[in-house]
């Protein structure tokens, strides 16, 4: 297996760029904007301040994030034509919150930057290709059901707890491709969801006071401690969540994923956001669901909608100081019920093609069990151990699909 996987190439992804940028790539690159420059903007800037950092330095920390993160996903896309999003880990975000408590903000980039550097050292080494090839996909599928299924459940528990705002917009999603199939359904939920949220007063603050506020490179400090209770954490988030979710999104429908390079752009990404204070800028699991789903379009032209959401990530991030401030404003119950709209047909075929070769079907249910748990251990989030868990029961209770799976894998090469 190579380092790097080959792919068709930039001079590729550009030509073919303008034919597959259409209303349902444009659609589903801001609706994954959207999400991402939301909630999880929020519990960034949550995490900033329960850390004592200053405005300058959450400023700069969503810069890095959201500038970083956004170009990884656009340059990933545009080579290999796949809808390959890049973000930051949000549960890293929620760890940040008590894992920076009482240092500096320049120890925290010197823990950061050690993060990418962890990540990039494993996809040197080319183990994630080699552990996403022994991984039984049937397992990775359950990971994926169970670990993105509080979006699909979100739908509900939002629109009930906001129903006219998120009603709103699930009876567009519903109704409208009913009447036109040239409006993507997610589409139409977006701008009916923001219509009604304006209309009923549900954007409010002021902007007029708010003064530009540029990023800055930060010198990192390596403190030890911070090193073990943040470093380690993080870097097994990037590669045991986000990537892990990505891939397994990506395999779900039908592309050749790319995994040592993903690795290797996450670790660089984490080491350049680190540079400028932010936690890991790396592939992302539910920006790439979202990107990668049958709204988007044709599977061919499904990378656009990435482009779109890198590009928009970064221009958010390079205007974080405004960002921070109207995020505030955007109602979180409507950006769930799209997200979870948005990812409707992802989750059907991840649920599909965990259940329906009836091979390591233990393993797969401990495995969606493990993800829709949410459970968090030593800091690490469901995802990472939704794998662990579902190999090693299938490893004890299905040997005989390790076997066949490697019977058919060696006749095949």
């Amino acid at each position: 297996m190579k380092l790097f996987e080959k792919g068709p190439g930039f001079k590729s992804g550009l030509a073919d760029l303008p034919k597959h940028l259409n209303g349902s790539t444009i659609g589903s690159g801001l609706v994954s904007t959207i999400f991402g420059c939301t909630g999880p903007c929020l519990v960034t800037i949550a995490a900033a301040n329960a850390a004592g950092f200053t405005l300058a330095d959450t400023v700069t920390w969503v810069f890095g994030i959201y500038v970083f993160g956004g170009l990884l996903g656009a340059i990933l896309a545009l080579y290999y034509k796949v809808p390959i999003s890049g973000a930051y880990s949000i549960p890293g975000a929620t760890l940040m919150g008590a894992a920076l408590a009482g240092y500096t903000f320049n120890e925290a980039a010197g823990a950061f930057i050690i993060a990418g550097v962890i990540v990039l050292i494993i996809g040197f080494t080319g183990l994630i290709g080699k552990i996403m090839d022994f991984l039984p996909l049937e397992i990775v599928m359950a990971m994926v059901a169970g670990a993105m299924m509080k979006f699909g459940s979100g739908i509900i528990t939002n629109t009930v707890a906001d129903y006219v705002v998120c009603g709103a917009a699930v009876v567009a999603f519903l109704v409208l491709p009913r009447l036109t199939k040239k409006i993507p359904g997610v589409l139409g939920a977006l701008v009916v969801g923001v219509v009604v949220a304006v209309v009923m007063g549900r954007f409010s603050g002021d902007m007029g006071d708010i003064t530009w506020i540029g990023p800055r490179i930060v010198a990192p400090k390596f403190n030890g401690s911070l090193i073990l209770s943040c470093s380690i954490p993080l870097a097994a988030l990037v590669m045991g969540a986000e990537n892990a979710q990505a891939m397994g999104v990506l395999k779900a429908e039908g592309y050749d994923v790319p995994a040592n390079t993903m690795t290797v752009a996450s670790g660089i990404g984490g080491i350049v956001s680190g540079l400028f204070g932010a936690h890991n800028a790396n592939v992302a699991g539910p920006m790439t669901a979202i990107c990668a789903s049958s709204d988007a379009g044709p599977k061919e032209g499904r990378y656009v909608a990435s482009v779109v959401n890198g590009i928009t990530f970064a221009l958010f991030g390079v205007f974080a100081v405004y960002a921070i401030s109207f995020v505030s404003f955007v109602p979180s119950s409507l950006v769930s019920v799209l997200a979870g709209l948005a990812m409707i047909n992802v989750l059907i075929g991840a649920l599909k093609d965990a259940f329906k070769s009836g091979k390591f079907r233990i393993g797969a249910f401990f495995a969606f069990c493990t993800g829709l748990s949410g459970v968090s251990i030593l800091s690490i989030g469901c995802a990472f151990w939704a794998l662990v868990i579902g190999v090693v029961v299938s490893l004890i209770c299905e040997p005989q699909d390790f076997k066949a799976s490697k019977q058919t894998a060696a006749a095949k090469n």
